[in-house]
């Protein structure tokens, strides 16, 4: 038999949990009628491909190690 080891998740009060980004993989400007907002691609999970575009400010504030090489 295998034996697999769940690994340890925080929940919140709520139940939820957050999962940490893997890195970012591309950078674009949304341009509106009158300013232009910085995004970034961002990969949750490399094995799923789990990605979605998130504002590039935000994801400074929140995990700044993740664009030492960007």
């Amino acid at each position: 038999s295998h034996v697999i080891t769940p690994d340890d998740i925080q929940l919140r009060e709520n139940l939820s949990f957050e999962v940490p980004p893997f890195k970012i993989a591309d950078r674009k400007m949304k341009g509106l009628r009158t300013k232009e907002i910085p995004l970034v691609k961002v990969i949750w999970n490399e094995a799923t491909g789990d990605e979605t575009w998130e504002l590039e400010s935000k994801m400074k504030e929140q995990h700044p190690e993740l664009f030492n090489d960007v």
